[in-house]
């Protein structure tokens, strides 16, 4: 099982409305509203590497008001 770290930037008062779409995706096992450089950090666990790539670019980044991520990989 691989894993990994996604460290998102939301839109100024939309952090609940991006937390509440990330938490409908499978593959995301936690969420955790954050303060600082980032707003949000999320944990990604899948089968492979690939699917985890597949997850952030294609559910996390796609969610409206994600304005960027950072993956860090375990």
């Amino acid at each position: 099982m691989s894993y990994a770290y996604v460290l998102i930037n939301c839109d100024l008062g939309s952090e609940e409305r991006v937390l509440s779409e990330l938490k409908s995706i499978k593959k995301i096992k936690e969420t955790h509203g954050v303060f600082g450089a980032y707003d949000i950090v999320a944990k990604v666990e899948a089968p492979s590497d690939s699917m985890i790539k597949e997850v952030v670019t294609g559910k996390i980044r796609s969610i409206d008001r994600v304005r960027s991520t950072l993956t860090l990989w375990g």
